[in-house]
Protein backbone atom coordinates (compact mmCIF):
# COMPACT_ATOMS: atom_id res chain seq x y z
CA UNK A 1 0.00 0.00 0.00
CA UNK A 2 1.18 3.26 -0.71
CA UNK A 3 -0.20 6.42 0.63
CA UNK A 4 -1.83 9.46 -1.50
CA UNK A 5 0.39 12.69 -2.49
CA UNK A 6 -1.29 14.57 0.29
CA UNK A 7 -3.15 13.55 3.84
CA UNK A 8 -5.57 17.14 3.11
CA UNK A 9 -5.99 15.54 -0.62
CA UNK A 10 -9.88 16.37 0.36
CA UNK A 11 -9.53 20.15 1.28
CA UNK A 12 -8.47 19.92 -2.78
CA UNK A 13 -10.92 17.88 -3.65
CA UNK A 14 -12.36 20.27 -5.86
CA UNK A 15 -15.72 19.87 -7.14
CA UNK A 16 -17.00 16.01 -6.20
CA UNK A 17 -19.45 14.02 -7.81
CA UNK A 18 -21.51 11.77 -5.60
CA UNK A 19 -23.08 9.29 -8.08
CA UNK A 20 -26.26 7.62 -5.88
CA UNK A 21 -26.61 10.73 -3.29
CA UNK A 22 -29.78 9.84 -2.02
CA UNK A 23 -29.45 6.62 -0.94
CA UNK A 24 -28.01 4.83 2.21
CA UNK A 25 -24.48 4.74 0.92
CA UNK A 26 -24.50 8.05 -1.33
CA UNK A 27 -26.40 10.13 1.46
CA UNK A 28 -23.81 8.93 3.98
CA UNK A 29 -21.22 10.13 1.74
CA UNK A 30 -23.05 13.20 1.50
CA UNK A 31 -22.96 13.78 4.75
CA UNK A 32 -19.50 13.12 5.58
CA UNK A 33 -18.27 15.64 3.14
CA UNK A 34 -20.06 18.37 4.04
CA UNK A 35 -19.19 17.85 7.79
CA UNK A 36 -15.66 17.75 6.45
CA UNK A 37 -15.85 21.17 5.03
CA UNK A 38 -16.19 20.11 1.24
CA UNK A 39 -18.58 22.61 0.01
CA UNK A 40 -18.91 22.07 -3.51
CA UNK A 41 -20.44 18.52 -3.76
CA UNK A 42 -22.40 17.52 -6.53
CA UNK A 43 -25.33 14.76 -7.20
CA UNK A 44 -28.46 14.07 -9.43
CA UNK A 45 -31.53 11.80 -8.85
CA UNK A 46 -31.99 8.92 -11.32
CA UNK A 47 -35.13 10.58 -12.50
CA UNK A 48 -33.02 13.69 -13.60
CA UNK A 49 -30.17 11.55 -14.69
CA UNK A 50 -30.42 8.02 -15.80
CA UNK A 51 -26.67 6.52 -15.64
CA UNK A 52 -27.35 3.68 -17.60
CA UNK A 53 -27.80 6.39 -20.25
CA UNK A 54 -24.22 6.78 -21.81
CA UNK A 55 -24.89 9.80 -23.76
CA UNK A 56 -26.54 11.90 -21.04
CA UNK A 57 -23.56 10.53 -18.27
CA UNK A 58 -21.07 11.56 -20.83
CA UNK A 59 -22.87 14.90 -21.30
CA UNK A 60 -23.76 15.44 -17.12
CA UNK A 61 -19.57 15.12 -16.96
CA UNK A 62 -18.70 17.43 -19.86
CA UNK A 63 -20.90 20.14 -17.60
CA UNK A 64 -19.88 19.62 -14.58
CA UNK A 65 -16.34 18.64 -14.72
CA UNK A 66 -16.58 16.70 -11.37
CA UNK A 67 -12.62 16.60 -9.75
CA UNK A 68 -13.56 14.07 -7.41
CA UNK A 69 -16.04 11.00 -8.11
CA UNK A 70 -17.52 8.65 -5.55
CA UNK A 71 -19.25 6.11 -7.12
CA UNK A 72 -21.83 4.51 -4.94
CA UNK A 73 -25.12 4.29 -7.74
CA UNK A 74 -26.50 1.06 -8.20
CA UNK A 75 -29.40 -1.00 -8.75
CA UNK A 76 -29.73 -2.63 -4.90
CA UNK A 77 -31.57 -5.29 -3.35
CA UNK A 78 -32.22 -8.54 -0.73
CA UNK A 79 -31.89 -11.89 -1.14
CA UNK A 80 -35.47 -12.09 -2.79
CA UNK A 81 -34.90 -9.36 -5.09
CA UNK A 82 -31.50 -10.48 -6.18
CA UNK A 83 -32.45 -13.89 -6.90
CA UNK A 84 -35.64 -12.70 -9.05
CA UNK A 85 -34.27 -10.63 -11.69
CA UNK A 86 -30.47 -11.16 -12.14
CA UNK A 87 -30.56 -9.93 -15.51
CA UNK A 88 -31.67 -6.82 -13.95
CA UNK A 89 -28.69 -6.02 -11.61
CA UNK A 90 -26.49 -7.65 -13.69
CA UNK A 91 -27.35 -5.56 -16.54
CA UNK A 92 -28.13 -2.25 -14.86
CA UNK A 93 -25.17 -2.17 -12.91
CA UNK A 94 -22.40 -3.23 -15.50
CA UNK A 95 -24.03 -0.11 -17.07
CA UNK A 96 -23.83 2.86 -14.39
CA UNK A 97 -20.43 1.09 -13.82
CA UNK A 98 -18.87 1.33 -17.29
CA UNK A 99 -20.97 4.77 -18.17
CA UNK A 100 -19.69 6.68 -15.36
CA UNK A 101 -16.03 5.17 -15.09
CA UNK A 102 -16.08 5.96 -18.91
CA UNK A 103 -17.00 9.60 -18.51
CA UNK A 104 -14.86 10.26 -15.45
CA UNK A 105 -11.77 9.16 -17.45
CA UNK A 106 -12.66 11.10 -20.63
CA UNK A 107 -13.18 14.57 -18.48
CA UNK A 108 -10.32 14.34 -16.51
CA UNK A 109 -11.52 12.87 -13.13
CA UNK A 110 -8.29 12.64 -10.91
CA UNK A 111 -9.60 10.73 -8.15
CA UNK A 112 -12.18 7.99 -8.22
CA UNK A 113 -13.65 6.05 -5.40
CA UNK A 114 -16.17 2.69 -6.29
CA UNK A 115 -18.62 1.42 -3.69
CA UNK A 116 -18.78 -2.54 -4.15
CA UNK A 117 -20.05 -5.15 -1.54
CA UNK A 118 -19.01 -7.51 0.31
CA UNK A 119 -21.26 -10.25 -1.91
CA UNK A 120 -18.06 -9.54 -4.52
CA UNK A 121 -16.37 -12.61 -2.49
CA UNK A 122 -17.05 -16.48 -2.84
CA UNK A 123 -19.55 -18.12 -1.04
CA UNK A 124 -17.34 -20.48 0.85
CA UNK A 125 -14.07 -18.35 1.07
CA UNK A 126 -12.37 -18.57 4.69
CA UNK A 127 -13.38 -16.36 7.14
CA UNK A 128 -13.19 -13.64 8.10
CA UNK A 129 -12.77 -12.91 4.37
CA UNK A 130 -9.39 -11.05 3.19
CA UNK A 131 -9.08 -9.28 -0.17
CA UNK A 132 -7.11 -11.74 -1.80
CA UNK A 133 -10.26 -14.06 -1.73
CA UNK A 134 -11.44 -12.45 -4.60
CA UNK A 135 -12.03 -14.59 -8.06
CA UNK A 136 -11.16 -17.92 -5.67
CA UNK A 137 -14.25 -19.52 -5.66
CA UNK A 138 -17.99 -19.98 -6.53
CA UNK A 139 -19.80 -17.16 -5.64
CA UNK A 140 -23.72 -17.13 -4.01
CA UNK A 141 -26.15 -18.14 -6.51
CA UNK A 142 -28.47 -15.70 -5.04
CA UNK A 143 -26.68 -12.49 -5.78
CA UNK A 144 -24.08 -13.61 -8.52
CA UNK A 145 -25.42 -11.09 -10.91
CA UNK A 146 -25.39 -8.15 -8.88
CA UNK A 147 -21.57 -9.83 -7.67
CA UNK A 148 -20.52 -10.43 -11.18
CA UNK A 149 -20.57 -6.17 -11.90
CA UNK A 150 -19.30 -5.14 -8.66
CA UNK A 151 -15.96 -7.55 -9.46
CA UNK A 152 -16.14 -5.65 -12.91
CA UNK A 153 -15.95 -2.64 -11.62
CA UNK A 154 -12.92 -3.19 -9.87
CA UNK A 155 -11.25 -4.78 -12.43
CA UNK A 156 -12.25 -1.52 -14.23
CA UNK A 157 -10.49 0.47 -11.32
CA UNK A 158 -7.24 -1.91 -11.56
CA UNK A 159 -7.21 -1.06 -15.05
CA UNK A 160 -7.29 2.18 -15.18
CA UNK A 161 -4.97 2.39 -12.63
CA UNK A 162 -2.56 0.41 -14.51
CA UNK A 163 -3.00 2.32 -18.27
CA UNK A 164 -3.11 5.23 -17.21
CA UNK A 165 -1.96 5.48 -13.75
CA UNK A 166 -4.51 7.37 -11.97
CA UNK A 167 -5.05 7.19 -8.10
CA UNK A 168 -8.08 5.39 -8.46
CA UNK A 169 -9.11 2.65 -5.67
CA UNK A 170 -12.21 0.74 -4.72
CA UNK A 171 -13.47 -0.47 -1.49
CA UNK A 172 -15.98 -3.27 -0.09
CA UNK A 173 -18.28 -2.48 3.02
CA UNK A 174 -19.87 -5.16 4.32
CA UNK A 175 -23.59 -5.38 5.35
CA UNK A 176 -25.10 -1.47 5.79
CA UNK A 177 -27.69 0.22 7.86
CA UNK A 178 -28.72 3.84 8.12
CA UNK A 179 -31.00 6.52 7.24
CA UNK A 180 -32.73 6.25 3.83
CA UNK A 181 -32.34 2.89 3.42
CA UNK A 182 -34.43 0.85 1.74
CA UNK A 183 -37.64 -0.57 3.80
CA UNK A 184 -39.57 -2.52 0.90
CA UNK A 185 -41.34 -6.03 2.03
CA UNK A 186 -39.74 -7.35 -1.47
CA UNK A 187 -36.12 -6.06 -2.25
CA UNK A 188 -34.91 -4.67 1.21
CA UNK A 189 -31.72 -6.05 2.77
CA UNK A 190 -32.13 -7.86 6.00
CA UNK A 191 -31.95 -5.48 8.55
CA UNK A 192 -34.48 -2.16 7.28
CA UNK A 193 -36.67 -5.90 5.94
CA UNK A 194 -36.56 -6.76 9.98
CA UNK A 195 -37.46 -2.94 11.39
CA UNK A 196 -40.56 -2.61 9.31
CA UNK A 197 -41.55 -6.42 9.68
CA UNK A 198 -40.85 -6.10 13.73
CA UNK A 199 -42.32 -2.51 13.54
CA UNK A 200 -45.46 -3.34 11.56
CA UNK A 201 -46.57 -6.33 14.58
CA UNK A 202 -46.24 -4.32 16.97
CA UNK A 203 -48.32 -1.15 15.71
CA UNK A 204 -50.88 -4.45 14.99
CA UNK A 205 -50.31 -6.02 17.64
CA UNK A 206 -49.26 -9.11 15.65
CA UNK A 207 -48.77 -11.85 18.50
CA UNK A 208 -45.76 -13.50 15.88
CA UNK A 209 -43.51 -12.10 13.89
CA UNK A 210 -42.13 -15.39 10.83
CA UNK A 211 -38.75 -14.68 9.65
CA UNK A 212 -37.05 -15.86 6.45
CA UNK A 213 -33.91 -19.45 6.88
CA UNK A 214 -33.12 -20.51 10.08
CA UNK A 215 -31.77 -17.67 11.62
CA UNK A 216 -28.03 -19.49 12.05
CA UNK A 217 -26.23 -17.58 9.29
CA UNK A 218 -23.56 -15.13 10.65
CA UNK A 219 -23.64 -11.32 9.42
CA UNK A 220 -21.62 -8.33 9.65
CA UNK A 221 -23.42 -4.79 10.29
CA UNK A 222 -21.78 -1.10 9.70
CA UNK A 223 -23.50 1.75 9.83
CA UNK A 224 -23.53 3.67 6.83
CA UNK A 225 -22.29 6.72 8.94
CA UNK A 226 -19.14 4.36 10.12
CA UNK A 227 -18.94 3.80 6.32
CA UNK A 228 -18.48 7.33 4.97
CA UNK A 229 -15.70 8.30 7.76
CA UNK A 230 -14.04 5.29 6.56
CA UNK A 231 -14.76 5.83 2.84
CA UNK A 232 -13.02 10.01 3.89
CA UNK A 233 -10.22 8.63 5.49
CA UNK A 234 -9.36 6.20 2.78
CA UNK A 235 -9.78 9.43 -0.03
CA UNK A 236 -6.80 11.18 2.57
CA UNK A 237 -4.50 8.09 3.04
CA UNK A 238 -4.84 4.90 0.40
CA UNK A 239 -3.91 4.57 -2.90
CA UNK A 240 -3.75 1.13 -2.86
CA UNK A 241 -4.38 -0.91 -6.33
CA UNK A 242 -6.19 -3.60 -4.49
CA UNK A 243 -9.63 -3.54 -3.20
CA UNK A 244 -9.56 -2.51 0.64
CA UNK A 245 -12.36 -4.16 2.79
CA UNK A 246 -14.52 -2.14 5.13
CA UNK A 247 -16.35 -3.67 8.13
CA UNK A 248 -16.38 -4.34 11.83
CA UNK A 249 -15.04 -7.05 11.93
CA UNK A 250 -17.31 -9.21 14.05
CA UNK A 251 -20.34 -10.83 12.83
CA UNK A 252 -23.71 -12.26 15.03
CA UNK A 253 -26.33 -14.67 13.89
CA UNK A 254 -29.32 -13.56 12.41
CA UNK A 255 -31.52 -14.51 14.69
CA UNK A 256 -29.02 -12.39 17.24
CA UNK A 257 -29.76 -9.60 15.06
CA UNK A 258 -33.75 -9.78 14.88
CA UNK A 259 -33.91 -10.17 19.07
CA UNK A 260 -31.54 -6.46 18.32
CA UNK A 261 -34.56 -5.40 16.26
CA UNK A 262 -37.15 -6.45 18.71
CA UNK A 263 -36.09 -4.82 21.42
CA UNK A 264 -34.83 -1.35 19.42
CA UNK A 265 -38.74 -1.73 18.12
CA UNK A 266 -40.25 -2.86 21.19
CA UNK A 267 -41.85 -5.97 19.65
CA UNK A 268 -43.08 -8.62 22.55
CA UNK A 269 -44.37 -11.36 20.25
CA UNK A 270 -43.25 -15.17 19.34
CA UNK A 271 -40.65 -15.35 16.70
CA UNK A 272 -40.79 -18.06 14.39
CA UNK A 273 -38.09 -19.05 11.40
CA UNK A 274 -39.47 -20.16 8.08
CA UNK A 275 -36.63 -23.01 7.15
CA UNK A 276 -38.36 -23.21 3.72
CA UNK A 277 -37.02 -20.10 2.85
CA UNK A 278 -32.69 -19.67 1.73
CA UNK A 279 -30.48 -18.81 4.60
CA UNK A 280 -27.55 -17.24 1.92
CA UNK A 281 -24.34 -17.77 2.84
CA UNK A 282 -23.45 -18.96 5.69
CA UNK A 283 -21.16 -16.94 7.48
CA UNK A 284 -19.63 -13.50 5.92
CA UNK A 285 -17.80 -11.55 8.12
CA UNK A 286 -14.24 -9.09 6.48
CA UNK A 287 -11.00 -9.24 7.48
CA UNK A 288 -10.82 -5.87 8.58
CA UNK A 289 -6.66 -5.65 9.07
CA UNK A 290 -5.72 -3.62 6.25
CA UNK A 291 -7.95 -0.76 7.14
CA UNK A 292 -7.26 -1.25 10.55
CA UNK A 293 -3.70 -0.92 9.91
CA UNK A 294 -4.01 2.14 8.20
CA UNK A 295 -5.26 3.49 11.63
CA UNK A 296 -9.37 3.37 11.15
CA UNK A 297 -12.05 2.20 13.01
CA UNK A 298 -15.60 1.88 13.65
CA UNK A 299 -17.69 3.88 16.18
CA UNK A 300 -20.74 2.88 15.94
CA UNK A 301 -22.32 -0.18 17.87
CA UNK A 302 -24.49 -2.38 16.43
CA UNK A 303 -27.14 -1.58 19.46
CA UNK A 304 -26.71 1.85 19.09
CA UNK A 305 -26.87 2.02 15.36
CA UNK A 306 -30.03 -0.10 15.19
CA UNK A 307 -31.97 2.17 18.25
CA UNK A 308 -30.92 5.31 15.53
CA UNK A 309 -32.54 3.68 12.56
CA UNK A 310 -35.30 2.85 14.36
CA UNK A 311 -36.20 6.55 15.50
CA UNK A 312 -35.48 7.59 11.60
CA UNK A 313 -37.85 5.19 10.36
CA UNK A 314 -40.78 6.28 12.28
CA UNK A 315 -40.40 9.99 12.30
CA UNK A 316 -39.99 9.52 8.10
CA UNK A 317 -42.32 6.78 7.82
CA UNK A 318 -44.03 9.32 5.46
CA UNK A 319 -41.02 9.19 3.15
CA UNK A 320 -38.98 6.19 3.36
CA UNK A 321 -38.24 4.02 0.48
CA UNK A 322 -41.31 1.10 -0.24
Amino acid sequence: MSSLRSPDYLESAGTVYVAGHRGLVGSALVRALLEMGVDRVIGETSGALDLRDREATFEYFAQNRPKTVLLAAARVGGILANSRYPVDFLSDNLRIQLNVMDAALTHGVERLLFLGSSCIYPKFAAQPIREASLLTGTLEQTNDGYAIAKIAGILQVQAVRRQYGLPWISAMPTNLYGPNDNFSPTSSHLLPGLIRRYEEARQSGAPMVTNWGTGTPRRELLHADDMAAACMYLLRSYNGDKQINIGTGVDHTIAEIADVVADAVGYEGLVEWDHSRPDGTPRKVLDVTAISALGWSPRISLTEGVEEVVDWYRSHSDQVRT
